[in-house]
């Protein structure tokens, strides 16, 4: 199964949404592959503990444009059992250099599909945008993971990347389904988070999981760490709740 995990707005916990629960899940025993397809990197430094990959690595660029296999791109973490396809600044120009491919929009699916044979679980990690790179993603996948901030403007945009999501199955992945929305950043001590999560439930019935992420210290600290605050500090509220997220996840499948 492949995941994307996208929200053209930034700064919602996409890619904490995604390093944490790939983490989960390789935690219960399964093999995950994580594809960082975001130039800023964040994925791939969120989960080598403070490590880099080494300068002559392949990254999600090479897999994309270059014919690079993922058997060959891919390199361990700090979470037994999770691999990584690394990112780097060349994604940056990599939409670019693919509007003159043929099939442009399936470049990633047809990289990742000899995968799926070892990997049961496949996340992507888009970027903060809805340009080609996360439109090869939505291809890709089977299924979508939306993280939702639980802040005024939480709605802002969503209806763009829902029309984006019918798009891309009118066209190109009808397969494609939304395995649910995450609400992210709650903040019990305001009332517009608990306002914002019952407005998303209200406008997306049945989308949303149940789960709600809090707000933790431990999350902005574990980055500088290079690992999943599942693996940091996994007895936090909010590693918790991203234990209880992937669970929801597998079992929505």
């Amino acid at each position: 199964m492949i995941y994307a995990v996208a929200n053209q707005k930034g700064g919602v916990g996409k890619t904490t949404t995604t390093i944490n629960v790939a983490a989960c899940i390789a935690a219960a025993g399964h093999r995950v592959l994580l594809v960082d397809a975001d130039a800023q990197a964040n994925a791939t430094s969120g989960v080598l503990g403070g490590e880099r990959p080494g300068a002559d690595a392949l990254t999600t660029a090479d897999v994309m444009l270059d014919g690079a296999s993922v058997a060959a791109a891919r390199i361990p973490t700090v979470v037994p059992g999770l691999d990584l396809v690394p990112a780097s600044a060349d994604l940056a120009g990599a939409a670019v250099e693919m509007v003159d491919r043929v099939g442009r929009e399936r470049l990633l699916r047809e990289a990742l599909q000899p995968a799926t044979a070892e990997y049961p679980y496949v996340f992507i990690d888009c970027p903060p945008s809805l340009d080609l790179i996360t439109i090869n993603a939505l291809v890709a996948a089977d299924r979508l993971i939306v993280p939702v901030q639980c802040e005024y403007y939480a709605l802002e945009g969503l209806s763009r990347l829902m029309e984006t999501v019918a798009e891309v199955r009118a066209r190109l992945n009808p397969a494609l389904a939304i395995s649910g929305l995450l609400m992210t950043m709650h903040d019990p001590r305001t009332r517009i988070s608990g306002e914002v999560v019952n407005e998303v439930r209200t406008h997306f019935p049945g989308l949303v999981l149940d789960t709600v992420v809090p707000r933790n210290v431990r999350v902005t600290e574990s980055p500088s760490f290079g690992e999943p605050v599942v693996r940091y500090d996994p007895q936090c509220a909010a590693a918790e709740a991203y234990q209880e997220a992937s669970r929801e996840v597998m079992a929505r499948g």
